[in-house]
């Protein structure tokens, strides 16, 4: 008698088409950790599309450590009137994602488009999903109370394709929730776990920020040191979401747990001029329960020492892009190349504005990526080290 085969959970769930938003410069890098995911992707323009399960969603929102956000997209179609996009929003089954009552704000964005008019485009989304939420639930003449869980839809127009989404993340995937304080001009989150990912640093390597400002740098190499999730201390708007659910959710925050390598030594040090900022990183470090991984010290970087070989150096030094501190901030610059010079062994990663930068360090960098932090072009400068020697593995008998 032959054996029926029980159909796996995963080949009857629903799949969607997910984009993950991506600063500019480094869709590659989010790309990757998809991959790494296991999901098949494709990179476009700020943003990597895959597609995956409910499950992906938690996953991605939890994993990704470089993307922006996680959008869940709906329908794309093509729309050159405002009679079209009416019609063409109205024709999907949007009580497959929006239960009744809940809110939907409505956000949007026209770019190169016949319907240029952004409030415009998002009113006449607003009523049309209202109009077939209505007539889903039988109610149409009656308002709609929007007093549950939010669903914030997107209208995104380019060149007349409309794509629809719903944005799973709430608040930015930048926002870890260690955050207790900050200094002028903090590097996001995103960006800081993008600098590490592009260097050879590995976690039995010494690491090194510099410029810690109020700790992100140091605080994310702990984070993908110890393989812990970056979404592990906060929360997530499609938590409330009936049809991801909380068993879902559960299953991927789980994974998270299972995940994480608590017992990987690490030796991370974070160093600034100012005292002040250096002991906002401590507290910073201490909110993401890394407060024992890093190690915290007011220092000028030109008094950099250490015996220690084969580590990782990363900074996001002062640019000096204000009047007047030019001048000062590549002084520091040559006293850090000078300093950095006897560690032949030692990788070099700095990310600046200053065009300068190679000149007045004293090195020609190894390799240069174009980056922006925030709307400031920037140039990221890495200096690759001599190759660490392999480690010997036990030679084993030809016969064994």
């Amino acid at each position: 008698m032959k054996r029926k085969l029980k159909k796996r959970q995963g080949d009857t769930m629903k799949k969607y088409t997910l984009i993950a938003t991506a600063p500019m410069g480094i869709e590659a890098i989010v790309a990757k950790e998809v991959r790494d995911l296991g999901y098949e992707c494709k990179v476009d323009n700020g943003k990597v599309i895959f597609e995956g399960d409910a499950l992906a969603i938690c996953r991605a929102n939890l994993w990704l450590r470089t993307a922006d956000r996680i959008k869940v997209q709906v329908a794309e179609f093509q729309a050159k009137t405002f009679d079209e996009l009416f019609e063409k929003t109205k024709a999907i089954d949007w009580r497959a994602y929006i239960p009744e009552n809940a809110k939907f704000p409505v956000i949007g964005k026209s770019v190169k488009s016949v319907l240029a008019s952004v409030p415009d485009c998002q009113r006449i989304v607003k009523k049309a999903i209202a109009e077939k939420l209505k007539l889903q639930s039988g109610k149409q003449n009656e308002w709609i109370e929007e007093t549950g869980p939010e669903y914030k839809v997107e209208i995104s127009l380019l060149k007349d394709k409309a794509v629809l989404t719903l944005d799973s993340s709430g608040t930015g995937l930048h926002k870890r929730g260690y955050r207790v304080d900050q200094g002028g001009a903090p590097i996001k989150e995103t960006l800081a776990a993008a600098l590490i990912q592009l260097t050879n640093w590995t976690p039995d390597r010494p690491f090194v920020d510099p410029f810690c400002g109020s700790g992100t740098i140091a605080i994310e190499a702990a984070l993908i040191g110890q393989n812990i999730a970056p979404g592990f201390n906060r929360d997530f708007v499609s938590e409330d979401w009936e049809w991801i659910g909380k068993e879902l959710w559960d299953k991927a925050r789980l994974e998270v747990e299972e995940k994480a390598n608590y017992d990987q030594p690490l030796q991370i040090f974070a160093s600034d001029v100012d005292h002040r900022m250096v002991n906002i990183a401590k507290e910073n470090a201490e909110e993401a329960g890394l407060g024992d991984l890093i190690e915290c010290k007011q220092m000028r970087v030109q008094d950099f020492t250490t015996k220690l070989e084969y580590g990782v150096i990363v900074g996001n030094p002062p640019y000096g892009e204000r009047l007047g501190e030019k001048r000062e901030v590549e002084q520091m610059y040559k006293e850090m190349g000078r300093a950095f010079e006897s560690l032949d062994t030692w990788s070099v990663y700095m990310l600046t504005s200053n065009e300068q930068f190679e000149e007045v360090y004293g090195r020609k960098a190894t390799k240069k990526r174009k980056l922006f932090n925030g709307f400031i072009k920037t140039d990221y400068y890495q200096y690759w080290a001599k190759v660490r020697p392999q480690r010997k593995k036990p030679q084993q008998r030809e016969d064994a």
